[in-house]
């Protein structure tokens, strides 16, 4: 519980640059295990919802049935936003979402594409 309330407080104390900075290395950890076709990897990337979302729709475990999505090849990092303990990183082919836990930060949605006054539509995301 301490080292959880120590994660939350460093997180809490870090600069916006360096949040967004670690954001931005979790989407880019996440998008190299894709191409690298390790989903096991990738499954640890992914918030517990999400990870528990993809095995629920696939019906097969995480590793298996992320690849099933065909998530874009997403390039390099446009642009990154924190807010709070909350980040969007928008790749050239991609925009995921991401949210702060102890363990640092985890994909929420993945395979986002935006919509004209309507929330993106995500082929991967938590329930």
């Amino acid at each position: 519980m301490l080292a959880a309330v120590c994660v939350t407080c460093l997180a809490g104390c870090s600069t916006l640059g360096e949040r967004e900075a670690a954001a931005s290395r979790a989407a880019l950890r996440f998008e190299e295990s894709l191409r690298q076709k390790n989903g096991a990897r990738a499954c640890v990337a992914l918030a517990p919802e999400t990870r528990q979302e993809v095995e629920q729709s696939a019906k097969k475990p995480c590793a298996q049935g992320l690849f099933e999505e065909q998530l874009p090849h997403a390039g390099p990092v446009s642009r990154v936003q924190v807010y709070g303990q909350q980040a969007q990183v928008v790749l050239h082919a991609d925009t995921l979402f991401l949210s702060a836990f102890p363990a640092g930060w985890k994909i929420t949605a993945a395979g986002c594409v935006p919509r004209s006054h309507q929330p993106y539509q995500c082929q991967v995301k938590g329930g």
